[in-house]
Parts: C-alpha cells; structure tokens; sequence
C-alpha cells in the first residue's frame, strides 16, 4: 500500500486579497500541519502555481485582475489534477453553479466556520488522492497497450503520433531526425528450421539489442514481424550512420541461445534523415526510411543505406 503524505508534505495555496481572512485561513492550515502560501490575485498565485506545484488551492472569486473562475479554468487544462476550492462571499447561485461546473472542488460561502473549512478540506484532499491514483493506473494501462509484449518495445498503436511530435520539435530547434527501419535477414529460415517460440526467443532478444543500443532520449518500436523501427532525435548523417552501424555489428556479433538452440544472425538497415527540410510527416518518413530499407536488401543485407534526399519510390520488388 502506497505510504499516505503527512500534511508537512501537501502543498496548499491560498489566494485572497481580504488580508484579515487570509489571515485566518491560514493560520488554520498552519495549525494543523499543512505547507502554506499565500498570494493576494489570481495572477500572483500563478506565478507560484508554476514554482511550487500545489496540491490544493483556495481561491476568492472576485480579486484585482483575473478572477477565480479565470484561474480555475486554467489549472482544469493542465495535466496534473489540482484541487480547487472556492471561498467567497458571493452567494449567487449562478456563481455556484459555474464554479461547480468548471470544474471546482468544493464551494464555501463567508462566513465560515473553521473546522468545517478544514473538514472539507480534509474531503477534497482524499478525493484529489484518489484522482492522482487513478491517473497512475491509466497512465500505466495506456503504456501497457502501447508496449509490443514479445520485445517491450513500442508498438505501432501511437508511434506515428510519435514522431509527428518529434518531427515538431525538430523543426523548432533546426535539428536532424532519423527514422531507422530495421530488418531480421533471412528470418522466416528461423521459424522454419526450429519453431516459433525459438522466433519468438529471437525476436524478444533483438528488442533487448535495441533498448540496450538506443540512446535514452530515442525510442524504438516493432514495427512488424521481425521488421523494427527507431526515431532518431537532434542527429546528423554521421551520427546516424555510427548509430546503425553499431546496432548492425550487435546484432551480428550476438549469439541467440534459449539454452538447447543456438543461431548467429544478420540485419539489414534502412535510414531516413530529414535535417533543414521538414516537408515530410511520420507516414512519408517511415516509408522513405522502408525504401532505404529495401535498397540494402538489394545489396546483399547486413548492410546500411541512407536517404537524406527524398522522392517517388518504386514499387517494393525486393524479398524479405
């Protein structure tokens, strides 16, 4: 069971431009254990918002410049949930009702009494922790459906949104990206001499090879059979080219062994550079990356060819 935070631990932010209830509240908070700061706008409590990462806010509606509804529709467009709650002397139902709508946690009208404050607020933090929980477990589900089982490289669910992002940030940095295509020579003679769980044996070893050659800021996924795909980011010719080699030669140079069978084999690479000239999308990346691919096959396999100027490719005439 996941160890619960003590109050020192969870962060709470007050933002109220009354100074006597900021005062109060505070002060309650303190009392009880909780880390606290205060901002007297909404503008000044988003700058502290970005630092420190609270866990709970209290906001006033009504503030010099932006209102609490305005900060509040703000935090309900971040990824991290941030629990918020509303406490104001406005007693307009219509209010109420967008705050709740909007998404805030909780509203509590002024006056207030301080241990219902505190109590509500003890509610909301439970709820924000089974939020935070769940998200974890979807976070988790969703990398597990986008993981291949066999190699524990991506599959192909995503990966073209993937790289489009990559495609994106290479853009804004002027920088190079690389899509490598990855083939198994003569793979289909594997299953045919031995059996599909010693290919399935291999296949799983040659995800390990490529986790264990990519840098960790690259991915790598299996694209297809025993056909593998790797997104190359802030890369040059040369450095792409001394990345393929190196995975060729650990491939080469391994010894696939499940104890009772063993058998030494070969790949062959195909690469898709795009450095100043970001004409192209994941799709058409990939499959300049295939073509390049395809040329190695036609020059024997265990060998590396690379596209850095792109056109209309023929129709694939080559076998695997």
């Amino acid at each position: 069971m996941e160890k619960v935070p003590s109050k020192q631990a969870i962060k709470i932010l007050l933002i109220e431009d009354d100074s006597l209830t900021s005062e109060v509240i505070e002060e309650s908070l303190l009392s009880v254990g909780y880390s606290v700061k205060t901002a007297n706008s909404a503008d000044q409590g988003q700058e502290i918002i970005e630092d420190w990462e609270p866990v709970l806010v209290i906001t006033d509606q009504d503030m010099p410049g932006s209102s609490g509804i305005d900060l509040l529709c703000d935090l309900r467009k971040r990824e991290n949930y941030v629990t918020v709650i509303f406490v104001s002397g406005r007693r307009d139902t219509k209010l109420v009702v967008r705050a709740l709508q909007e998404g805030a946690d909780d509203y509590i009208e002024k006056p207030f009494r301080v241990p219902e404050l505190l109590a509500r607020i003890e509610v909301a933090l439970r709820n924000n922790e089974m939020h935070r929980e769940l998200a974890k477990k979807n976070e988790l589900l969703e990398a597990m459906v986008e993981v291949d089982d066999l190699t524990g490289l991506y599959n192909m669910r995503s990966i073209y949104d993937k790289v489009d992002k990559e495609i994106a940030r290479g853009r804004r940095k002027s920088s190079g990206i690389a899509i490598v295509m990855m083939d198994m020579d003569h793979f289909k003679s594997v299953n045919d001499n031995n059996d599909h769980l010693f290919g399935s044996f291999v296949l799983a070893e040659v995800g390990a090879i490529i986790k264990d050659t990519i840098r960790e800021y690259d991915f790598g996924a299996r694209y297809g059979g025993d056909e593998f795909l790797m997104c190359l980011t802030e890369i040059d010719a040369e450095g792409a080219q001394k990345f393929c080699e190196r995975l060729r030669k650990n491939v080469e140079a391994y010894n696939f062994n499940d104890g009772s069978r063993s058998i030494k084999l070969t790949c062959s690479i195909g690469v898709a550079l795009m450095i100043n000239e970001y004409n192209l999308d994941a799709r058409e990346l990939v499959r300049q990356a295939d073509h390049a691919l395809y040329e190695s096959k036609e020059k024997g396999r265990n060998c590396t060819s690379l596209r850095t100027e792109f056109k209309d490719i023929p129709t694939k005439t080559s076998a695997s």
